[in-house]
């Protein structure tokens, strides 16, 4: 099996302002993050933007959509848009997609985009990829965020990364099926690098706003929760890895300097 060495990314959709989103992309390269992640809402920064200043901010640091909609755009108009980000950003750009949440029905139809049934969402998904592949200059690493069977054997054959879209509420030992499905599908399992994602770091209970967000009955071995000492932390991805091959892990903005010292430990080992 091959090396699945640790990586960690730092999400953040907004600041209070331009010079804030730019430092904070700083900050995420100065502590070690590998990826510095833009959400694709109608509440946060346009996602290839944002990309865009904090990639002149920047010198080493990746830098990724988490993740865009495919039925957001035209696949083409896209696949433009993010050769333009590959070649500015010096080759750091990393194309994270999916073929949509599905509470997004709304802001494609304020987009003026037809959001479509999963088989058409799934088939914008194809075409980006293939107009992306189309565009000259290198192909950008692709990230695809998957939770069901279908779209996770989508994933596991036209992925570099397979970001598991899984609930607050979704505890260690349910990973296991979604792992197993990804190696089922995938030609080549041990090149597939996979990703969990954390809503919450440390032990301080979390801000009202995110409480709502991850709601009742989250137990406490849930994938999107991590407490305990730098060590206790680093200990626990420890063994995600080695028993679900789970090497990528991404955090809220509002949790990087809390993360920070378990990237110290963990990354790129």
């Amino acid at each position: 099996m091959a090396d699945r060495l640790f990586r960690f990314g730092v999400v953040a959709g907004m600041t209070p302002d331009a010079d804030q989103w730019t430092a904070l992309a700083r900050r995420a390269e100065d502590l070690g993050y590998a990826t510095f992640l833009t959400p694709d809402t109608l509440t946060t920064l346009p996602p290839l933007l944002s990309l865009s200043a904090a990639a002149a901010a920047t010198t080493s640091i990746g830098l990724g959509t988490f993740v865009l909609a495919a039925p957001y755009r035209r696949p083409e108009q896209l696949a433009w848009e993010i050769a333009g980000l590959t070649f500015l950003s010096g080759g750091r750009f990393e194309l994270g997609v999916g073929a949509g949440r599905p509470d997004a029905r709304e802001e494609a139809a304020r987009l003026g985009m037809p959001f479509g049934t999963p088989d058409q969402r799934i088939r914008q998904l194809e075409e980006v990829l293939r107009h992306v592949g189309k565009w000259p200059g290198p192909r950008p690493r692709v990230l695809i965020a998957a939770a069901g069977a279908r779209m996770l054997g989508f994933a596991a054959r036209n992925a570099d990364t397979v970001a598991l879209a899984l609930g607050a509420s979704t505890p260690e030992d349910a990973l296991a099926d979604p792992v197993r499905l990804i190696r089922q599908a995938s030609d080549d399992f041990d090149a597939v690098e996979l990703s969990t994602g954390l809503h919450l770091v440390g032990d301080e209970p979390p801000p009202p706003w995110l409480a709502a967000q991850l709601g009742a009955g989250v137990p406490e071995d849930s994938i999107a929760v991590l407490k305990g000492t730098p060590r206790q932390m680093a200990d626990r991805l420890l063994r995600r890895r080695d028993e679900h091959q789970i090497s990528y892990i991404t955090v809220n903005a509002m949790y990087a300097d809390r993360l920070a010292p378990v990237v110290e430990l963990l990354a790129g080992r």
